[in-house]
């Protein structure tokens, strides 16, 4: 059986694989996963990108082919191939996984693609560049820390869109996260440094192939959420 026909069995131990390691090491998970990510997401009925992508639609009244949007945790470029169909054409991307980066670069959607490890390594944006901020699937234990989400704010312009989703894996590390997480989203905005927009549940996240659940042929569904935040107009409290 090759990579590019992988079962959801075949998943669950090799997505599995990567529980426990650093963050180093799950980079280069990454970037040998590369090339068949997109399928195996087909396989895990992946629609996060979707839901954000319609979820900022519904939300979003604007001029999208004059919004500069920066894709962090971008991968190899799914949330970008669905809002250039809407009309947005200027997209810069971040990852940490330079394999991700090169399938990413391969859509030809990106003006600059910037390779960062997130939590260890700077946000490679400039302060106050961007009208939206864009970061689908990777706020979660062991991937993306908490304490970047004030980067994200950082990168927006004074009133751009800041759009967030979180799957809803259900595990103690998980549960903490999501606990810290919404208390960090709660500080900020009594930090006026945003304004909260909507939150949306998404209940058909994706494929739950965790250890947690036992019948992966049953299809069970991971459940996520989805933040949007408008930064502060106060230039002086955005920065």
């Amino acid at each position: 059986m090759s990579d590019s026909s992988r079962s959801l069995d075949d998943l669950r131990t090799f997505l599995n694989s990567t529980v426990g390691v650093d963050l180093q090491q799950r980079m280069k998970f990454y970037d040998s996963w590369a090339e068949t990510y997109e399928q195996d997401h087909d396989t895990l009925s992946y629609r996060a990108p979707h839901q954000m992508v319609e979820f900022l639609l519904d939300n979003f009244s604007g001029h999208p082919e004059q919004v500069q949007v920066l894709d962090v945790a971008c991968g190899s470029g799914l949330v970008a191939n669905l809002m250039v169909e809407l009309g947005f054409k200027h997209f810069v991307g971040v990852d940490g996984s330079q394999g991700m980066l090169d399938q990413a670069a391969k859509t030809g959607l990106y003006k600059e693609l910037r390779l960062a490890l997130l939590g260890t390594e700077p946000l490679p944006a400039p302060t106050g560049m961007f009208d939206m901020v864009m970061i689908v699937g990777a706020l979660r234990d062991g991937y993306v820390p908490v304490s970047v989400i004030r980067e994200l704010c950082l990168a927006a312009k004074p009133g751009g869109y800041i759009c967030m989703s979180r799957n809803g894996l259900k595990s103690e590390s998980g549960n903490k996260y999501k606990v810290s997480m919404e208390k960090e989203l709660q500080l900020m905005e009594e930090e006026e440094l945003w304004s909260h927009v909507i939150t949306k549940e998404m209940d058909r996240y994706m494929i739950d192939v965790s250890d947690n659940c036992e019948d992966v042929q049953n299809e069970k569904y991971l459940s996520g959420t989805m933040y949007l935040y408008r930064k502060s107009l106060n230039e002086s409290l955005s920065t």
